[in-house]
Order: C-alpha cells, then structure tokens, then sequence
C-alpha cells in the first residue's frame, strides 16, 4: 500500500463525474475528488469538456483528510490547460439553405424599395 502525503503529484484515473467534480483513483486503496473549483480557473459548464471516465491525468494532493483513503485533489495545478475543444455537430435539416434561399429575393426586393423611397 503506497503512501501519499500532500504535495505529491502522482497519476489518476478518472472513474466518475458528478455536476460538482469527477472522482478518481490512483491504485487499490486511494481515491479522491476533484472538486469543480480545482480543474481549471475557467468558468466549468461541462465537466466533460475537461475530463471524461477513463482519463488518466496528473493531480496534486492538496489534502489528506482524516479518513486517509480518500483525497482532495486538484487537476489545475499540475497540467496544462484540460479544455477538449469538442466541436460539436450540428445536424442539418432536411430543408437545409433552402428556406432561406428562397426567401432572399424577395427580403432583397423589400430592402431596394425601402432604399428608393429615402
């Protein structure tokens, strides 16, 4: 059983994600959060876009509390910047421009006689 004191940076994995933090595990006997306020020093809106179940990340120990097996731990001070810049999809409707292709004659017509008239 390792031990670990505040202070260390050591490797985690990613095990679950709650609108408050995602939770982690370094081994066996060690797990530990990581609180919203301790990914990044942006606005989070989706913890996702940060981390995701699965990931491995650098985490700092930054307490110990009295029950030892489970630690507060900040992502923020040890890596980079953890943003995924998801590019989100959008789906296109059936209709597509189309609407829009056909209503821009007579938007242009409408706007040329606006024009004329000052």
């Amino acid at each position: 059983m390792t031990e670990y004191k505040k202070g260390d940076v050591v490797k985690a994995r990613i095990t679950a994600i709650e609108s408050y933090g995602a939770f982690a595990t370094l081994d066996n006997d060690y797990s530990g959060l990581i609180h919203i306020s301790e990914l990044t020093d942006r606005f989070v809106k989706d913890i996702t876009d940060y981390v995701e179940i699965g990931d491995v990340i650098n985490v700092l120990i930054i307490d110990i509390p009295k029950e030892k097996n489970h630690l507060k731990l900040s992502a923020k001070k040890v890596n980079g910047d953890l943003y995924k810049n998801k590019t989100r999809k959008l789906k296109e409707t059936v209709f597509g421009f189309y609407l829009l292709k056909s209503a821009l004659p007579t938007w242009i017509k409408e706007k040329m006689e606006e024009i004329n008239k000052n």
